[in-house]
């Protein structure tokens, strides 16, 4: 576990933000009156996320591996960071859904009906707690390995 601890610590701040940003878009109106506009900003969570995790690699390079990592140990690092997020994330999506903004997928259900983006069956199925969680733990393991490897890339200091 000692040789987690830095996956382990920023997969919680991961998971924090990711509330917090859920939150600001509340705020903001995304999930209700400017629903139409959320597809278009919630995007806007991957600069920060990209920041986390090179923030998280680096963290692992400079102190568990002293200032000299390969590409691979980052990406295995990038890579039990994002397994960590995963698992993390159900519980991340029912705090969202269930706390923060228990009306958004009713709201997302009849703007999509409404606007013909989807029929009502479609939308149903696409707009609810279990889908969101299952995309939520496939995302992160994919984009997260993705992104581990491209900061990874930077972030090395050896051949392997």
């Amino acid at each position: 576990m000692k040789n987690f601890k830095t996956e382990i610590k920023w997969a919680v701040i991961f998971s924090v933000f990711t509330l917090l940003w859920m939150y600001a878009e509340k705020m903001l109106g995304l999930h209700d009156i400017y629903i139409e506009k959320h597809a278009l900003y919630t995007n806007l969570i991957a600069i920060p996320y990209v920041i986390i995790f090179y923030l998280a690699i680096k963290e692992k390079r400079d102190y568990f591996f002293k200032k000299n990592m390969n590409w691979k140990q980052g990406v295995i690092s990038g890579g039990i960071l994002s397994v960590i997020i995963a698992l993390i994330s159900p519980a991340v999506q029912y705090l969202t859904a269930e706390v923060i903004t228990p009306e958004y997928f009713s709201n997302a259900i009849e703007y999509a009906v409404e606007h013909k983006k989807m029929n009502p069956k479609t939308a149903e199925s696409f707009f609810n707690l279990r889908f969101y969680m299952i995309q939520a733990v496939f995302g992160s393991l994919t984009m997260g390995i993705v992104t581990a490897a491209i900061v990874s890339l930077f972030l090395r200091t050896k051949k392997a």
